[in-house]
């Protein structure tokens, strides 16, 4: 070290010290990290952002639009998953021209992680769904649709975990009731459990085996059903389960300006965020976590 490296060195570790902050606190604050998940549901194969003649969603969202988006959240920061609650398919003409092609090879270029399936996509029936997995680089995954007498046996998995900056995170899927939604012959042999008896199984998993910092649910189940209390949605799911950091939702269209916060069975606060459907928003959540100490902020990006 030269002597002006010296001066300088010497003057900052001085000023920190004069500012109140220890050299110890400050290696402390140094081992925070930090997780920023973003995710989408409902798109819905809508490619193309709304014309500017549009009634409700002039110019807003589009592929392009969020492509953008998101790289330039990539570059504020490295440790992104990138995520979809399902629903991916089914509402422009591009699905009925390409058949969920298109919809795959963008959602891989835009380097998703993983996705969960909806209701829609089964539409082109699970053979329809199987036939272009070879166009998605990002995994499909869902606790509670049993496909072991189908075609995805093996390739939907319940749960894949992923690190980011040495966090571990554990991600799993839910769907909603395909019976009376979907056409039996497009679902086939695929079998519905309860979604609440399935997510406590699978989070001890996740945190017991895998040992992951955070559990994220990738959820169609649906926000919420005031006028049907009886179904299973996302607040009751909160509610019911414990060890979820955070509920990803789909299904009812919900447009959530920042997560709401629910209380588990423990007492504990769980996120659940829905960007409302289309791609016109895109959601945002970041975790900070420092000596097992997690904070985090959450809103919605309007593409």
């Amino acid at each position: 070290m030269n002597r002006r490296d010296f001066i300088q060195k010497t003057a900052a570790s001085s000023a920190l010290l004069a500012g109140g902050l220890s050299l110890s606190s400050f290696d402390t604050a140094t081992k925070t990290k930090h997780l920023t998940v973003l995710h989408t549901n409902d798109v819905h194969s809508y490619i193309d952002p709304f014309p500017a003649d549009h009634p409700k969603n002039p110019n807003k969202g589009g592929v392009a639009r969020r492509a953008a988006l998101i790289e330039s959240i990539r570059k504020e920061n490295p440790n992104v998953l990138l995520l979809d609650a399902g629903d991916i398919f089914q509402g422009t003409p591009y699905f009925n021209y390409y058949g969920g092609a298109l919809e795959f090879k963008l959602m891989s270029l835009m380097g998703y992680d993983v996705a969960t399936m909806g209701n829609h996509d089964f539409d082109n029936g699970i053979d329809g769904f199987h036939a272009q997995l070879h166009n998605a680089t990002f995994d499909f995954v869902s606790a509670n649709y049993d496909f072991r007498n189908t075609i995805l046996d093996g390739i939907v998995k319940p749960y894949k975990t992923l690190k980011k900056d040495g966090i571990k995170v554990g991600v799993f899927g839910l769907g909603v009731e395909l019976a009376g939604l979907v056409d039996k012959k497009n679902y086939k042999e695929t079998i519905y459990n309860d979604p609440i008896a399935v997510a406590q199984d699978i989070v001890r998993t996740l945190k017991t085996e895998e040992k992951c910092d955070l559990v994220i649910c990738l959820s169609h189940l649906g926000y919420d059903y005031k006028n049907d209390p009886a179904k299973v949605s996302d607040l009751k799911l909160a509610a019911a389960t414990k060890d979820i950091d955070l509920i990803i939702g789909g299904h009812t269209h919900t447009f959530l300006d920042k997560p709401t916060v629910v209380k588990n069975a423990e007492g504990k606060d769980v996120l659940v965020n829905q960007t409302g459907c289309y791609g016109i928003n895109l959601g945002r959540v970041d975790f900070y976590l420092d000596n097992d100490q997690k904070s985090t902020s959450g809103r919605s990006i309007v593409v």
